[in-house]
């Protein structure tokens, strides 16, 4: 399992809950290949991205989803 690089974060598509305002205060996910999500601050897309595997990021969406 290879991480995403910096190059992969740049070309991942973003995507935000159709709840979120219009303000970006909220989160972006993007699927990192097969094995990997990047969970990142819409305020500040340029800055670091929690990289967490797929698996992970599915169990924390199910834990929050309760």
């Amino acid at each position: 399992m290879t991480r995403p690089t910096p190059e992969d974060l740049v070309a991942a598509t973003w995507f935000k809950s159709s709840a979120s305002n219009a303000q970006n205060e909220c989160v972006e996910v993007a699927r990192l290949g097969s094995a990997w999500a990047g969970i990142r601050d819409s305020k500040d897309p340029e800055h670091a991205a929690l990289i967490v595997p797929a698996g992970t990021f599915a169990e924390l969406v199910a834990f929050v989803s309760r």
